[in-house]
């Protein structure tokens, strides 16, 4: 892939490479329209493919939070007409790397020296490059390191970015203002701890000590002494990403153990530490040669305080869902029933959020379940389009927290659906007070 020379790091040529996409998705418009002259019955996926190129060729240059909102809307699969998935998905394995000279200069102005006098040896050209940062390798006395350079002026410029993005979100999300800015508030939070290389190394050793006792996964070793505010220096782990390890057409048998490994790490931290990995991206896991679930990357975690983690998993883990009344007030607590609702519109929300509920809850239902269902996934794709059309969804529902804890465990499914992995849904249960 071609490498990109610079990186728009100014408020000001930010501002302006949003500007030339706008311009570009307007001419888009245009073209559609005049050719619908012609043609009343065209559909609108040439369009679509046309938006979806300009706007991830331009997200994907500025990088940063604005890549990274690409790459969050390809894994809610029920939110944008198939073109912008299949583009946006690059974003996950694949953007444009940033060349030699300006990876050197991030080295140099983050430790005073360039790469090759820190380390023993390293690769200039990257191994992955993401939305936030790009992957080289290097070499140590003897180990092998994977080095997470961030991009220059990322963490600078989310609060910008985000603003920026609203107006592409707002067509292509059909949220609210009030929605979209909860929705927007809460990325920022978890784009400004994603930018903080420091707290990340911090927290990959926290969490992959809280979880190295399970089975089959592994993290790699961190070096506070080889990181800081922008890199992070790491073991390499040797994997294959998930779309590489797919097409070695593995057995059902090794499909079922990689999917109880990434079930088991995310409900182990859910339900333990009640804090949880929530970039179930396929990025940022590898299956190693020894047939187990590498975790490269924790950059975003989501902690779920007690006001929410109760209501929320007593919905799914008991026989709350089964009492009305329980179920109400359950729903008010997680403001998807709010107080000045009259009877109608509880009725209403009442009935189509336990229509959800029991989707989501289904895994959760029986000892086994086998991801490779499409009965299930069309019923949930089917649910998102169905509420999205709703008027009532106008108005921004449920508290924040829904945001990251839906994204992972959604995240989670599409995974475990890639895989056709069938798992034990009961080894780590919620522990409800």
């Amino acid at each position: 892939m071609k490498e990109q020379k610079s990186i728009p790091v100014s408020k000001t040529e930010r501002s302006a490479k949003f500007v030339k996409t706008g311009i570009q998705i307007g001419g888009n418009y245009i073209k559609h329209y005049s050719k619908k002259l012609f043609n009343p019955d065209l559909n609108r996926d040439q369009l679509n493919e046309d938006n979806a190129t300009d706007i991830y060729k331009s997200l994907s240059e500025l990088k940063g939070s604005a890549l990274k909102i690409a790459q969050m809307l390809s894994m809610d699969k029920n939110i944008l007409p198939q073109s912008y998935v299949d583009k946006f998905t690059q974003s996950q394995y694949n953007a444009p790397p940033l060349s030699g000279p300006l990876i050197v200069r991030t080295f140099t102005k983050n430790f005073g020296k360039p790469p090759e006098k820190i380390y023993d040896q390293f690769n200039l050209k990257s191994t992955n490059a993401a939305s936030i940062g790009q992957v080289h390798s290097a070499e140590l006395n003897g180990q092998k390191l994977a080095v997470k350079i961030q991009y220059p002026g990322v963490g600078d410029s989310i609060s910008s970015d985000l603003k920026l993005v609203k107006p592409f979100a707002f067509r292509l999300l059909n949220m609210s203002e009030k929605e979209l800015n909860i929705y927007i508030k809460e990325v920022e939070e978890r784009l400004l701890e994603e930018t903080d290389y420091e707290l990340e190394v911090r927290r990959s050793i926290e969490f992959s000590e809280a979880c190295k006792n399970l089975r089959n996964v592994v993290f790699p070793k961190y070096y506070p002494e080889l990181s800081g505010k922008r890199i992070i220096s790491m073991d390499w782990i040797d994997g294959l990403h998930l779309k590489e390890f797919l097409k070695t057409n593995p057995s059902q048998e090794l499909r079922n153990k990689i999917g109880q490994a990434l079930w088991d790490f995310y409900n182990f931290q859910q339900h333990e530490l009640k804090a949880v990995h929530a970039d179930p991206h396929p990025g940022n896991f590898l299956i190693t040669p020894e047939e187990k679930l590498g975790v490269i990357d924790f950059g975003c975690i989501k902690e779920m305080p007690d006001d929410f983690y109760e209501p929320f998993f007593s919905l799914i883990s008991t026989d709350v869902i089964k009492d009305k009344a329980k179920t109400i007030e359950a729903f008010r607590k997680l403001e998807m029933i709010l107080p000045g609702d009259n009877e109608k519109q509880v009725a209403f929300y009442y009935k189509i959020y336990l229509e959800m509920i029991s989707l989501f809850a289904r895994p959760y239902t029986s000892r086994t379940f086998d991801f490779d269902n499409p009965d299930f996934f069309k019923e949930l794709y089917s649910y998102g389009d169905k509420i999205a059309k709703m008027p009532e969804f106008k108005q921004a529902r449920g508290v924040k927290h829904f945001i990251y804890v839906n994204r992972t465990n959604f995240g989670l499914y599409s995974i475990l659906q890639e895989l056709k992995a069938v798992v034990d849904t009961t080894t780590y249960q919620p522990h409800l007070k």
